[in-house]
């Protein structure tokens, strides 16, 4: 089975679980492939953790979900050490992020404190607990979920915490025809029943081959005149960071991993861009004022950044 057909496979076992949903499916992957970390910005009840379940099995990974309150400690997410009396030395229990897939539910209901632990196993891939640091399992998969800003005890993640995170998506009613499918159970799984279609090892193979898909040096010129365009840009005063551009790249091989290219095109840039970098501008006071939203600034900065032509072979 090559790649495109893995992918394929994946795409489509997942769908068994979660219907209607196949371009959300696909952008979930693509950042999974580019070595990312999830954001799902999303009322409850919308099919979140069906989805991370869901890809949980398709990928073969360990999961653990833990649910986002005002009273989860960062231990809680770390782990912490423990006296045993019989060895007479500190035993480490691992934390919920001890796992493959770490599924952080409504993560904008925690305090900043229990954030920031969250922040430093996303970053550094690893754990830290009384000065003694833990690797997590590779691959190591953060895929949190947040309510509304507004909605009952939740506080606005701050700008550092989101700029980790890869993508910043919307899952979105399901469609009518959808909805009563699901209300009669046609043709649906139990996301606990979807079937292994890679294991962990293949996966870390999969995202290796993204790494090396080839990106032209006028492709590379398209994404950083893109982040440029948002620095100096009136409506924006926070541009496109280094790392948001690093994620575009990383985005854009995946995508055109997922087509079945070993090359990028400024087509991939462009399909990536809007969920990669939407969550990194920030506008000014005036912007908002004015109704302009992070989204239709970056469609603006997009429609206005000249696409390079790709040389023939």
């Amino acid at each position: 089975m090559d790649t495109k057909q893995k992918i394929d496979e994946i795409l489509s076992e997942t769908g068994k679980a979660v219907l209607g949903k196949q371009e959300v499916l696909s952008r979930i992957l693509t950042a999974i492939l580019a070595g990312g970390h999830i954001l799902i910005d999303d009322i409850p009840g919308v099919g979140k953790t069906t989805i991370a379940v869901a890809f949980t099995h398709a990928l073969g990974l360990d999961y653990k979900r833990m649910q986002f309150t005002p009273d989860v400690l960062p231990s809680d997410i770390t782990g912490f050490s423990m006296y045993d009396k019989n060895s007479g030395e500190f035993r480490y229990m691992p934390g919920s992020a001890m796992t493959n897939l770490f599924l952080a539910d409504e993560i904008n209901r925690a305090s900043p404190k229990t954030q920031s632990a969250l922040l430093e196993v996303m970053q550094e891939g690893k754990l830290s607990v009384d000065g003694k640091t833990y690797p997590v399992p590779q691959p190591f998969i953060v895929m949190a979920t947040q309510n509304p800003y507004g909605s009952s005890g939740t506080q606005e993640l701050p700008d550092s915490q989101t700029d980790r995170f890869m993508i910043r998506i919307m899952v979105g009613y399901p469609s009518a025809k959808d909805e009563i499918a699901i209300l009669k159970h046609e043709n649906m799984v139990a996301a606990s029943e979807v079937e292994a279609i890679v294991s962990a090892k293949e996966l870390m193979e999969m995202r290796k081959e993204a790494a090396a898909v080839h990106v032209e040096d006028s492709i590379y010129g398209y994404m950083v005149n893109i982040a440029n365009a948002s620095r100096t840009h009136a409506d924006v005063s926070l541009g496109i960071s280094p790392r948001g551009t690093m994620a575009l790249s990383s985005m854009s091989k995946a995508h055109a991993l997922m087509e079945g290219r070993d090359y990028v095109i400024p087509d991939d840039v462009l399909s990536v861009a809007p969920y990669t970098l939407t969550h990194r501008l920030t506008l000014t006071g005036d912007a908002r004022f004015a109704g302009k939203t992070p989204g239709s600034v970056l469609a603006f900065i997009l429609s206005s950044v000249p696409r390079p032509s790709l040389k023939e072979d």
